[in-house]
């Protein structure tokens, strides 16, 4: 059902912000969702994005106007585009994510319209404070849930036994009724 609300809710643009947390060798995602309207469709759009360490100064990193431009930086050959055709979605993967990445990523979007008479420009930013982290902790949310789960089979199993055992004294005492009335 969900792949069917996914599918029915492609057209529909929404802002969510980027996940803040990676582990170190994998993948991650910085989410930059930048939604236009209908109407706005026909705009040239540049991208760029910035990385900032802690107590350190941006500094560009990667750039996408009609092609892809990556700044030498300490992620030479480790960002992948990951935008959308229609540039709603003007995000980029970091490959193999090392504890050095933790800081401030910037998503700077610049749209220049194409009206008849004038090109306004309008240029809107994501900002995305990432952590790296050497191993996955176990979300507390999850551990929740499952102990709810198992305090709930416990509880279900329990009440089963006691049916059980309610409806076998039932069925005895009707045995034994229907016998002296026999």
């Amino acid at each position: 059902s969900l792949l069917l609300l996914a599918g029915f809710c492609s057209a529909v643009c929404v802002e969510v912000p980027s996940e803040t947390e990676a582990v170190q060798g994998t993948h991650m995602k910085l989410l930059c969702i930048s939604c236009m309207k209908r109407e706005e469709v026909t705009a040239s759009t540049m991208v760029e994005w910035f990385y900032r360490p802690e107590g350190g100064k941006d500094e560009p990193i990667y750039k996408y106007r009609n092609t892809n431009q990556e700044f030498p930086s300490r992620f030479s050959g480790r960002l992948q585009w990951n935008g959308s055709k229609d540039m709603q979605d003007v995000s980029i993967t970091v490959l193999n994510v090392t504890l050095n990445d933790s800081g401030i990523y910037t998503c700077n979007i610049t749209r220049e319209f194409e009206f008849e008479i004038h090109r306004p420009l309008f240029t809107s930013s994501r900002l995305i404070h990432l952590t790296v982290v050497e191993e996955a902790g176990e979300d507390f949310t999850s551990v929740i849930s499952e102990i709810m789960m198992y305090i709930l089979l416990v509880f279900l199993t329990l009440w089963l036994l006691i049916e059980m055992v309610y409806c076998y004294r039932k069925v005895s005492k009707a045995e034994e009724a229907a016998q002296e009335n026999a």
